[in-house]
């Protein structure tokens, strides 16, 4: 979970989470929640902008719990794709290398939660050696490396959504301490 540090007009400093923006107009004096929609939560009358903070987070708290972890990995091929081949996965391609004869691969993309994506070659054949049965066997490969990557992936995503929810209740703990 990332924070920010955000100063009011008045010198008083909050670290606010992502998901929680600070409105402060001529009427409007509160902080907003934007996860999965929003709300504000306004200052009021007592003019208390930490227990407005204490209440947006224990929604953007609410909100997180109550939903899975976002996973925003693409689940369908690009409109430019011209193989049939699932999301992911790309070729065959035909590498020439000098002093060899040139082969043929397929490139699989591996997706890595909060890093780079991995991309792996599956080695087909030369063109004596290529058949659909070694193409078509690649191709499960491909698969099996793309699903346990995608598994991976979704795991961590989990992970990391229980973490930030338990970083903001330890936050929220605080703040409520701090309040009284």
């Amino acid at each position: 979970m990332k924070f920010r540090e955000v100063t009011l007009p008045d010198g008083q400093r909050f670290q606010v989470p992502q998901g929680i923006q600070r409105i402060d107009s001529q009427s409007t004096h509160g902080w907003q929640v934007r996860y999965q929609g929003t709300k504000l939560f306004s200052d009021g009358e007592a003019a208390d902008p930490r227990r407005a903070l204490i209440n947006a987070i224990s929604e953007l708290v609410a909100r997180m719990s109550a939903a899975p972890a976002p996973v925003t990995l693409k689940q369908t091929s690009g409109a430019n794709k011209t193989s049939d081949l699932p999301p992911g996965i790309s070729g065959p391609i035909v590498r020439n290398r000098a002093g060899r004869l040139p082969s043929a691969g397929l490139s699989v993309l591996l997706p890595r939660f909060a890093g780079k994506p991995e991309i792996r070659s599956i080695y087909i054949g030369t063109p004596r050696t290529y058949s659909v049965n070694k193409y078509l066997s690649a191709v499960e490969k491909g698969l099996a490396l793309r699903a346990n990557a995608i598994e991976r992936y979704e795991q961590d995503a989990r992970k990391a959504h229980s973490a930030s929810i338990a970083v903001l209740r330890a936050q929220l703990k605080t703040l409520r301490a701090n309040h009284n």
